[in-house]
């Protein structure tokens, strides 16, 4: 029989096994097998995490890398001009800020400060 917190199967045949209460022995229904009642029995295990390893949860967490806002390069670069200071570059992005069936709204910046943006 193996035992799982307070569930208890059989190991010949994997049925549940019924507690009965005052009994010390537990039999399957299926195959009729009997154990010992184990399931009111406390485990307590402890282990060393540097002994397991690495494992692969571990080893996702290590390649997650934080990046602050003034890391992130979200705009780009459009050959449009400045309607302000007439320059050629603006920079741009979209953000879908309306219903999903509807356009992205977008967002243009110059470098000389100016911004303004679209509805598409």
């Amino acid at each position: 029989m193996a035992a799982t917190g307070t569930l208890v199967f059989c190991a010949d045949c994997g049925n549940l096994l019924d507690r009965a209460p005052g009994s010390t022995t537990l039999t399957c229904d299926l195959c009729r097998a009997t154990t010992a009642d184990t399931s009111s029995r406390t485990t307590i295990s402890r282990s060393n995490p540097k002994s397991l390893g690495d494992s692969s949860l571990r080893l996702k967490r290590s390649a997650v890398q934080t990046l602050g806002a003034d890391e992130l390069n979200t705009e780009a670069k459009i050959s449009q001009e400045c309607p302000k200071c007439g320059r050629g570059e603006m920079w741009f992005y979209t953000l879908q800020l309306r219903s999903a069936d509807e356009g992205a709204t977008v967002f243009y910046r110059c470098e000389c400060g100016y911004r303004f943006n679209t509805n598409n």
